[in-house]
């Protein structure tokens, strides 16, 4: 399943990808990660359509994830659910505004976004629209 990572900052995208490694859990399907710095590549590749699972950088600049993960829901048809790495944890609200599936928190815990991966690719992979918790 090919998961999308934005970010401007290459650190967060290497520790996003370290995260999820070859399948973020066992019984969700490889994960083909492509990785992307700007807004306009993300929907490009958006477009194009394939695109199983979005993470998002919240603090990327200029285009933050939150923005683009809004605008994502509006644009796109069928539009991948999507992680929101947010700045800090009292940032949930904005997530709650963005449309986000799920939400972790800078600094990233490895294990923690991998388990909220693994729950947006077993909803996507069964073809369900992911729920709200």
């Amino acid at each position: 399943m090919k998961v999308v990572v934005y970010s401007h900052d290459a650190d967060t995208r290497d520790q996003v990808r370290l995260a999820i490694g070859r399948r973020p859990a066992p019984d969700v399907p490889e994960a083909e990660v492509v990785e992307v710095a700007t807004e306009p590549m993300l929907f490009r590749l958006l477009d194009a359509g394939g695109i199983g699972v979005m993470v998002l950088d919240g603090e990327a600049q200029p285009a933050g994830g939150m923005g683009v993960c809004r605008q994502a829901k509006d644009e796109i048809y069928d539009c991948p659910p999507a992680l929101l790495i947010i700045g800090r944890p009292d940032d949930g609200w904005l997530a709650t505004w963005s449309r986000a599936d799920a939400v972790v928190s800078h600094p990233i815990d490895p294990v923690a976004l991998a388990r909220a991966l693994a729950g947006l690719m077993r909803q996507r992979a069964a073809g369900d629209r992911p729920v709200k918790a």
